[in-house]
C-alpha cells in the first residue's frame, strides 16, 4: 500500500471531472486497510472513500486522503433450502455481482442490474429500482469504525435504512469504511417484481410468459440502456435528483392542475417523478457548453467533455429553481458534492 500525493481523481469519477487528492490510497484488503488507519495522513482528518466514483460530483479539489476501496471477493456464508447468504467485498462491481448471482441462480437483485457503482457504497444509497431496494436482500455489513479503531459488524437494524439514504449518509456520514457486504438471497421459489416501471411491457413484447430472474435482469437493463447515458461514453452519475415525495393533499393539488402527472404510491405519501418534472420545465435535452441535461432522460446530467464541478451544479442549482417555481416542490440531489 502507498500513499501518493497530488493524483488526479478524472478516472476514479463517472462525470469524468478533473480534480486532484492531496493524498491518495488504493486498498485491496481489510489488513491494508488497518495499516493506513494507523498513518499520521489517515489520522490527520476525515477520510474520503472511493468505490466507482459513480454518485459524486467533485466540485473542487480534495484537500485530504482520498481512498480507492478496492477488496475484492465472493463468498457464501451460509445455505439453506429457501436462502443463500453471501458475502461481497465492498470493492466488487455492483453489476458484475449481479450477474454473478443471477449465473449461480440467486434471486433478490436482478431489478438491479446496470445500475453503476459498488457493492460497498450500496448500502450508503440503499440504492433501488424498479420496485427494489438494497435494504430488501440486506443482512449485515463489515466496516472499520474511525471512533472505536476496530472492525465492526453493523445489521438492518443499524442502518436506518430509508429512500436512497442511511446512517452512513447522516448520523453516521464519514464514521465508517465498508469492507464487506452480505446478502441474503433467495435459492428457489424466487419472487419476482413485476409491476414498476416498463419490465412487465419488455417480458411481453419478448413473448416471456413465465420469466425467470435472468428475464426480469435483461428486461431492466434493456430500460434502462435506452434512456440513460454510459459514463464511459458521456460523463454522468446516473439520476442527479430524488423523486420527491409528498402528502396527499399536496398532490391532489398537482393533479389538479397537471393532470398527466405521474404518481406513484410510498409509504411517505405520493411520490413524483423527477425526471417528469424537469422535462415539464423545459430542461430535457438542454446544453450549454459542456454542460447538459440527457435529451432521453431529463433526471441525468451529463458532462460532454471538459465540464467543471462547478458548472455542472450550477446547472442543477437552476433546475432546483425553475421546478421550485413551476410546481413548488424542492428536488433534493441524490449525488453527493464535494
Amino acid at each position: 500500500m502507498l500513499i501518493e500525493r497530488d493524483i488526479s481523481l478524472q478516472q476514479f469519477n463517472t462525470f469524468g471531472v478533473e480534480v486532484k487528492a492531496k493524498w491518495f490510497a488504493a486498498i485491496t484488503t481489510e489488513e491494508e486497510l488497518q495499516a493506513l488507519a494507523q498513518t499520521d495522513v489517515f489520522q490527520s482528518g476525515v477520510p474520503l472513500v472511493l468505490g466507482s466514483g459513480s454518485n459524486i460530483l467533485f466540485t473542487q479539489d480534495v484537500e485530504r486522503l482520498v481512498i480507492l476501496n478496492s477488496i475484492k471477493g465472493i463468498r457464501v456464508v451460509e445455505t439453506s433450502l429457501d436462502v443463500v447468504r453471501v458475502a461481497f467485498g465492498a470493492g466488487e462491481n455492483w453489476h458484475d455481482c449481479v450477474m454473478h448471482c443471477i449465473k449461480h441462480n440467486w434471486g433478490g437483485i436482478e431489478n438491479l442490474a446496470l445500475i453503476p457503482g459498488t457493492i460497498g457504497a450500496a448500502p450508503v444509497q440503499n440504492i433501488g429500482a424498479y420496485g427494489v431496494e438494497k435494504k430488501d436482500v440486506f443482512h449485515s455489513l463489515k466496516a472499520w469504525d474511525r471512533m472505536t479503531h476496530a472492525f465492526v459488524t453493523l445489521f438492518s437494524d443499524d442502518c436506518t435504512f430509508g429512500y436512497r439514504s442511511s446512517i452512513f449518509k447522516t448520523t453516521a456520514k464519514d464514521r465508517y469504511i465498508i469492507t464487506e457486504v452480505v446478502l441474503n438471497l433467495s435459492a428457489s421459489s424466487h419472487a419476482l417484481h413485476l409491476d414498476y416501471g416498463a419490465i412487465r411491457e419488455v417480458l411481453k413484447k419478448k413473448e416471456i410468459q413465465e420469466p425467470t430472474i435472468r428475464d426480469v435482469a435483461q428486461a431492466v437493463m434493456d430500460i434502462r440502456s435506452s434512456k440513460l447515458p454510459d459514463p464511459k461514453v458521456l460523463g454522468n452519475a446516473g439520476s442527479f435528483f430524488k423523486n420527491p415525495t409528498v402528502d396527499q393533499a399536496t398532490f391532489e393539488r398537482l393533479k389538479s392542475a397537471h393532470p398527466d402527472i405521474p404518481s406513484y404510491p410510498s409509504a411517505g405519501g405520493v411520490k413524483l417523478a423527477a425526471g417528469w418534472l424537469i422535462e415539464q420545465c423545459g430542461w430535457k435535452g438542454f446544453r450549454e457548453g459542456p454542460c447538459g441535461c440527457y435529451d432521453k432522460q431529463a433526471l441525468v446530467l451529463v458532462n460532454y467533455g471538459g465540464a467543471t464541478g462547478a458548472k455542472l451544479l450550477e446547472l442543477a442549482q437552476r433546475i432546483q429553481q425553475s421546478v421550485q417555481h413551476r410546481f413548488g416542490l424542492q428536488l433534493e440531489a441524490e449525488v453527493n458534492l464535494l
